[in-house]
C-alpha cells in the first residue's frame, strides 16, 4: 500500500509539474501576439504547434486560452501559424486514408457554426458527386457559437441519414465502401470539441475557425476545397497550403462563407496547382443557372426543398446543378461546366443521386 502512495503522489506532482510548466510556456506565446501593433509577433510553425498542443490539453489555463484566442483574433493568425495549427490537429486529431486504387476525395472546408441565412446546397452536391463515384470528406460538429447554424449532421439526417454516434472505424469503412466521410468532432475529436465553449464565452470566432477552412482529416492526396468570405483569409489560406505542402487547393468566396456556389451573382473562385494561382470567376448566367439565392427558413422546409431537388424538381434544382456542375469540372470528372451539369441532371433524372442516398442510410442502419 505503501509503495501505491508514493507512485500515486510522484504522478500528481509529474502531472501538476507538467501543468505548471505549460502554463509557463503558455505565457511566452501570449507576450509575442499580445504585445500590442507595435511589438508583437507572430509565432514560429513549431511555437504554434505548440502553443494549440498546449490549449487542446488543458495545459494552458482557461484565462490564458481566452487571453490568446480574442489576441490572437485582433491581430489574425499568419500563415505560418496556421499551418502549425493544422500540425497539431494532424497529430492529436483523427485521421482518414484511401484505399490506393480509389479516386482522390474532395474536401470540402466551411465554417464550422453552419448556416443560417442561406438554404445550404452542399449535402445534395455531395450525393450526385458520389453517385459519380467522386469521395468527399465533409468536417464540423454540433451547433456552435457564434452563428449556432444549421449544421452537416443535422441536414443530413433530415434527409434520412444519421451519421452522428459512429466511430472513427465505421466512419473510414463508410468512406471505403461508399465514398463519403463526414469528420464529427464531438464523436471524433473530443479535444477540440470541449473547446466550444470559449468560442461562445468571447464572442467571435477565434484563429481556430481560420484553420478549420483548410485542416482536413483526410491523408494522403485529395482536393481541398476551402470557402471564404473576406479576400485577405483566402491569401492565407493559399500560403499556410504552401507551407503545409498542399498541391491543389480551390478557394470559394461561397454563401456565408461555405462552399456553396451562389446563383444570384459571379462566382468568384481561386485555384492553386503546383504553386501556380490564377482568379477564376464564373457566371451562372452564362450556363442557364441564374436565379435568387433560396433563403434558409428551418429544417422541414429543408428536407421538403432537398427533397424534391433530388426528385429533379423544386427551388433547390437549379442552385444543385450549378454547384454539382461546377464541382464535376473542378474535381476532373467533367470536361466543362456545361458537361458536369448535363451528368449532374442525369443523375437526378435517372434517380441516381437518390439511390445513392438510400444505399448509404442502409448501410448506416446495417453497420455494426
Amino acid at each position: 500500500t505503501a509503495s501505491i502512495n508514493i507512485f500515486y503522489e510522484s504522478f500528481l506532482l509529474k502531472k501538476l509539474s507538467n501543468v505548471i510548466e505549460g502554463k509557463e510556456q503558455f505565457k511566452i506565446y501570449l507576450r509575442k501576439i499580445g504585445s500590442g501593433e507595435q511589438t508583437s509577433n507572430g509565432l514560429s510553425r513549431e511555437e504554434s504547434a505548440d502553443a494549440l498542443k498546449l490549449i487542446l490539453e488543458a495545459k494552458a489555463s482557461p484565462a490564458q486560452i481566452g487571453a490568446f484566442m480574442i489576441a490572437h483574433r485582433i491581430r489574425r493568425p499568419e500563415p505560418q501559424e496556421l499551418a502549425g495549427m493544422i500540425d497539431t490537429y494532424g497529430k492529436l486529431g483523427p485521421t482518414l486514408t484511401s484505399k490506393q486504387d480509389h479516386r482522390r476525395p474532395v474536401c470540402f472546408g466551411m465554417p464550422f457554426d453552419g448556416r443560417s441565412r442561406t438554404s445550404p446546397i452542399y449535402p445534395l452536391t455531395t450525393l450526385i458527386l458520389l453517385s459519380l463515384k467522386q469521395p468527399v470528406v465533409l468536417h464540423g460538429g454540433k451547433r456552435m457559437p457564434i452563428k449556432y447554424g444549421v449544421t452537416t449532421t443535422e441536414l443530413f439526417e433530415a434527409i434520412g441519414l444519421k451519421l452522428t454516434g459512429l466511430t472513427l472505424g465505421k466512419v473510414q469503412a463508410c468512406f471505403n465502401n461508399h465514398g463519403l466521410a463526414v469528420i464529427h468532432l464531438a464523436d471524433h475529436f473530443t479535444l477540440a470539441e470541449k473547446l466550444t465553449s470559449y468560442r461562445d464565452e468571447i464572442g467571435k470566432r477565434p484563429p481556430l475557425a481560420s484553420m478549420e477552412l483548410i485542416w482536413s482529416a483526410h491523408q494522403g492526396k485529395h482536393l481541398l476545397i476551402s470557402g471564404f468570405v473576406h479576400p485577405p483569409t483566402e491569401r492565407r489560406a493559399w500560403k499556410a497550403l504552401e507551407i503545409l505542402g498542399e498541391k491543389d487547393l480551390i478557394s470559394i468566396k461561397g454563401l456565408e462563407g461555405s462552399t456553396d456556389l451562389p446563383i444570384s451573382r459571379a462566382c468568384i473562385t481561386g485555384r492553386v496547382h503546383n504553386g501556380k494561382s490564377q482568379r477564376i470567376i464564373l457566371h451562372p448566367r452564362d450556363h442557364n443557372c441564374s436565379g435568387k439565392d433560396l433563403e434558409w427558413q428551418n429544417l422541414d422546409k429543408w428536407r421538403e426543398h432537398a427533397l424534391k431537388a433530388l426528385g429533379n424538381q423544386g427551388p433547390l434544382k437549379q442552385p444543385l446543378l450549378w454547384n454539382a456542375g461546377v464541382y464535376l469540372w473542378f474535381s476532373g470528372n467533367s470536361d466543362s461546366i456545361e458537361d458536369g451539369i448535363s451528368k449532374a441532371e442525369e443523375c437526378l433524372s435517372s434517380g441516381s443521386a437518390q439511390a445513392t442516398l438510400e444505399q448509404l442510410i442502409h448501410w448506416e442502419k446495417n453497420s455494426i
